[in-house]
């Protein structure tokens, strides 16, 4: 079966996390664990304590604001979702507590103990959070009816799980409006989970969304949706252990939760700054910040309560200018901008700051000062990355020789447990500049694969590279045997030593990271030239994302679609397909023409190949997964008025979707 309409989808990077782990192979080092990973070497301990010198690890200010207010906590928090799969699993993180292991950087040890606390924190009288229930917090403000839910988690079954733990506490109270801070999953995708479709068409429940939301969230991943998820696998490290040697925090929480993804378009859209608005009895200000974090956000301020939510915006972390998983980088100078304008409007009697992860701040001499860090932390790297890149200097080097300043550096709000420096230098880097540094050699180089086997050969052939390598991880210097090997196992794939040595190298630059990203995205490397990539028939990440595809526009998934047409198989190829879609009232034209797929929204085309008249709601099957070519073709519920033989050849020119391509080898 080659499904062809399902590869148009947007794969959501929350949804992946189902995956399953391969069978492991019994590890070659007998004091590597059980996926492999071998013990921290001598040279990571030293890196580590170097690391960490003049760093205030034992300052239990942190401590003591994530604990403040709590109210009630779960004895056993397992939310489960469908059969006997678990949505939410918090006891796979007991092993985070006592001394800091050797296979683990102790500043982000430090936040993964934070990001431990779970249960429900009351934030300031009448505003309480629920954290530790997916990779968000839940926020809920009591209005004069009910509570107003501000970011209901990633997943109907957390979202509803979260609010039933706060009922228990706060009471059966209705849920009365549900403000959608951003257009990231894990802050909408359990709309359905606080909320229903009939309470917001009775106009019992409003939903306050940021202008442009529903096109950013059923949009963000569509086009480069599978690439974004597979990277996403190695950014939140979906296959590795929950232990001391494997996954321990992804730095704003745990991890992506599982579920099912929900979303239901907003009854009102803020789009200016500032902007009030009375929801239940309780004044708000909005302030409208788009394409900071995300494309559509806004935060907000309680008057009466002094109380400022800063969403996404600020955190207690380095956010990503640009995210590992793959996306378009974040403007860091508009995003600085709206933490300084944010600081302007409210920061002069606010009280308590609040946000959709980690936990809040009180007292305003604290909470100015910690939004003066954050501002400035983004305004340094976008500043400094500019004035060395104008003295000449490319990403790389700018990468590795900024650092922020010593009034900055030591403070864990501005530490690198989820963007970092590096890489968002290079973010700066490339939104003004793009990939080319100017070099000529940079201008045209041979492809990986390529360039691996003339490196090789150029050293000396495979044994001498794989010494060479030896010797360079003996003496520590693992950024450099990874470049090594990293070219070697790309020249000879098959290398069992070469594999071996650049995943105990992973393991070592993993254990070494600051950054939870850096951590899983070195861990899961070192786990797959060990174990393989995952098997292709591994579950659909469109399985509980259904009332989120029931949102976007039919002509996005058309712009997927072109996106997969293989060019060189349609070079010659002139052909209209009507698609009609009897429930929708609307008909949508496909033509390739010049090894392109057009697409036009009007009536069908006369000179149409074949027309297809469809539901909507057999589309979406399609989209699933849950239907393929020869059954769409064949299907009861469709109709084909002119050449079925000539639609088959229409799609069998769409490539179909693989979604678990190799990473760390050809």
């Amino acid at each position: 079966m080659r499904p062809v309409l399902c590869l148009l989808a947007v794969v959501l990077v929350s949804s992946l996390v189902g995956c399953g782990q391969q069978d492991v192979s019994p590890p070659s080092d007998p004091d590597a664990d059980a996926f492999g990973h071998t013990p921290p070497t001598e040279a990571t301990g030293a890196a580590l304590a170097l690391r960490m010198k003049g760093l205030p690890l034992a300052d239990p200010a942190d401590r003591e604001e994530a604990t403040r207010g709590l109210v009630a906590q779960a004895d056993e928090l397992q939310i489960p979702g469908a059969g006997d799969n678990l949505v939410w699993n918090r006891p796979a993180y007991d092993f985070i507590q006592g001394p800091v292991p050797d296979s683990v950087n102790p500043s982000l040890w430090r936040q993964a103990e934070l990001n431990n606390l779970h249960g429900l924190f009351e934030v300031t009288p009448g505003i309480h959070q629920v954290r530790g229930y997916d990779l968000a917090n839940m926020s809920l403000i009591e209005g004069e009816r009910g509570l107003i839910v501000v970011d209901p988690l990633g997943s109907a079954e957390t979202g509803a799980a979260a609010l039933a733990f706060a009922r228990k506490q706060l009471g059966d109270k209705p849920v009365t409006a549900v403000i959608l801070t951003h257009s990231h999953v894990d802050h909408f995708g359990g709309t359905l989970g606080v909320t229903s479709a009939e309470e917001i068409e009775s106009g019992s429940v409003r939903i306050i969304a940021p202008a442009g939301f529903l096109h950013e969230a059923t949009s963000e991943n569509l086009l480069a949706g599978p690439a974004m998820a597979r990277r996403a696998s190695f950014m939140y490290g979906f296959r590795l252990a929950r232990s001391p040697r494997g996954h321990i925090d992804s730095g704003l929480g745990k991890e992506p939760g599982r579920g099912s993804t929900t979303i239901l378009p907003p009854t009102d859209i803020i789009d200016r700054t500032p902007q009030e608005m009375t929801l239940d009895g309780v004044r708000f200000v909005f302030q409208y910040a788009p394409e900071s974090e995300a494309p559509a956000e806004l935060m907000f301020y309680l008057p009466e309560k002094k109380a400022f939510c800063g969403a996404e915006v600020v955190s207690r972390t380095m956010h990503n200018l640009y995210t590992l998983r793959g996306a378009k980088v974040r403007d860091a100078l508009r995003w600085s901008d709206y933490i300084d304008e944010a600081l302007q409007l409210f920061g002069g009697e606010a009280e308590v700051a609040f946000a959709s992860h980690h936990w809040p701040t009180w007292g305003n001499a604290r909470i100015q000062s910690y939004l003066k860090r954050q501002r400035d932390t983004y305004k340094y790297i976008h500043d400094q990355t500019l004035r060395l890149a104008n003295a000449g200097y490319t990403s790389q080097e700018i990468a590795d020789s900024l650092a922020l300043p010593p009034s900055l550096r030591p403070h864990f709000g501005n530490r690198g447990y989820y963007g970092t420096v590096r890489h968002n230098a290079k973010a700066v880097y490339q939104a003004y500049f793009g990939w080319y540094d100017a070099n000529p050699a940079h201008l045209d180089p041979l492809a990986p694969a390529d360039a691996a086997t003339r490196y090789v050969e150029a050293m000396g052939g495979a044994a001498s590279v794989l010494q060479q390598s030896q010797l360079a991880f003996d003496r520590g210097e693992y950024r450099w045997t990874a470049m090594l090997l990293d070219h070697l196992v790309f020249a000879e794939p098959a290398m069992t030593e070469a594999r071996a040595l650049l995943a105990r190298t992973y393991d070592q630059l993993g254990y070494q990271a600051e950054s939870a990203p850096w951590r899983d995205v070195y861990l899961s490397g070192a786990y797959e030239l060990r174990h393989g990539a995952p098997p292709d028939d591994a579950p659909s990440p469109l399985e509980g994302a259904v009332a989120l595809v029931e949102h976007i526009p039919v002509a996005r998934f058309f712009d997927a679609m072109a996106a997969r047409l293989n060019g060189p198989d349609a070079a010659d190829e002139d052909v209209t397909i009507n698609l009609v879609f009897t429930d929708l009232g609307e008909s949508h034209v496909l033509k390739i023409e010049n090894a392109v797929l057009h697409h036009w929204q009007r009536e069908p085309a006369e000179d149409a190949a074949a027309t297809i008249h469809l539901t909507h709601g057999f589309f979406l099957r399609l989209l699933l997964g849950q239907t393929g070519l020869r059954e769409m073709i064949f299907s009861d519920e469709l109709e084909v008025d002119g050449s079925r033989i000539e639609l088959v050849g229409f799609f069998s020119l769409f490539d179909p979707m693989k979604p678990n391509f190799p990473i760390v080898t050809p």
